[in-house]
């Protein structure tokens, strides 16, 4: 398969065989940059920087003039979505996200819906002009965060280990934690509309915890909710491509790949290349999956097992990225090492 357009992300989503394949990397602007640290104190805190289309805009840009990936992600984060709907979210240093718990079914009636777009209108500023500022052979890829990873956060007011407060919802209160869910899949698919409106030429959708659900779970959390959304989105948006990321699904990725609808998949750093290369690969374009730590490392370790992936994926349609987002101790020119390397073979 071939497309006329000069982005070769969209390229690969459209099915299309490149080598050396397209690279973008989750979490590629952000703390780990220099010019983002001297950024970021602009802002009184993380979701005011979020919400600034200037840094905004900045710090989405910083990455592709430091390495030219071939895709850029809009900078914001995925607890926006609960903030529209009138939880309260904050980011506190050490910390990490602090809302107040939904825990039941008064408290998931009192969230405001059919806001979403409008309450989230600098992040849709944001996309317009990075439309228009990023270089013409750069793509431009929306996202929002997947019902169940969100709805833990809603649930636990935090990150968690065991997201026993969630799972005993969904188990214990299926019918309210539903009606969550159903208030997440309405706003979520109006967010991403939002920002298919504004310019966003692929979306992805990240299920960070979708590993941690057990079979009949991660159809009835991960698998359903995402198929209603990516459903939503076709009907008013047939050719914008949508990449899944269940991280930790396993062998699940394949039930995720041939129920949701999704164009592609981002893979974990435990999904092995082989399988991936033969059961996964022969579906749907996918995207991955270098450990971060690697880049950490960097050297010859970060290489090799690039070229492990390189080598794995190269039959078939496949973008470089990593198994998760860049940690905050990356250095740099470790990055560049390994775009460089990649775009070299």
């Amino acid at each position: 398969m071939t497309s006329t357009t000069n982005k070769k992300i969209l390229r690969v989503l459209a099915g299309e065989r490149i080598d050396p394949p397209p690279l973008w990397f989750m979490r590629q602007a952000g703390r780990y940059l220099p010019e983002y640290r001297e950024i970021r104190g602009k802002a009184p805190d993380f979701l005011s920087f979020c919400f600034d289309p200037d840094l905004a805009v900045e710090a989405t840009l910083q990455p592709i003039r430091r390495y030219e990936t071939d895709a850029a992600i809009l900078f914001s984060d995925i607890l926006v979505v609960p903030y529209a709907v009138g939880q309260d979210v904050a980011f506190k240093e050490g910390e990490g996200p602090v809302l107040t718990p939904v825990r039941d079914r008064d408290a998931i009636a009192a969230l405001t819906r059919g806001e979403t777009p409008d309450r989230l209108a600098p992040v849709m500023e944001t996309v317009r002009r990075l439309r228009r500022e990023l270089p013409q052979d750069v793509t431009l890829i929306g996202f929002a965060g997947s019902p169940w990873t969100v709805a833990t956060y809603m649930v636990e007011g935090r990150s968690s280990r065991d997201f026993a407060e969630t799972k005993k919802l969904a188990f214990g209160e299926p019918d309210t934690f539903g009606s969550l869910i159903d208030v997440l899949v309405e706003e979520t698919s109006a967010y991403l509309s939002a920002q298919v409106a504004a310019g966003a030429e692929a979306l992805q959708l990240f299920d960070s915890w979708a590993g941690v659900l057990s079979d009949q779970a991660f159809r009835d959390w991960v698998i359903a909710p995402t198929k209603a959304i990516v459903e939503r989105l076709k009907k008013n948006h047939p050719a914008v491509p949508i990449i899944g990321f269940p991280r930790g699904a396993g062998a699940s990725y394949v039930s995720y790949i041939e129920e949701t609808g999704v164009d592609a998949v981002s893979l974990d750093t435990t999904v092995p290349i082989d399988w991936a290369a033969r059961t996964l690969q022969s579906r749907v374009p996918v995207q991955g999956n270098l450990d971060p730590i690697l880049t950490v490392a960097g050297g010859d370790a970060m290489l090799h097992a690039a070229d492990h992936i390189l080598d794995g994926l190269k039959g078939g349609p496949h973008i470089f990225n990593l198994g998760h987002g860049f940690v905050p101790e990356t250095p740099p020119e470790h990055v560049a090492a390994l775009v460089a390397h990649i775009r070299g073979r």
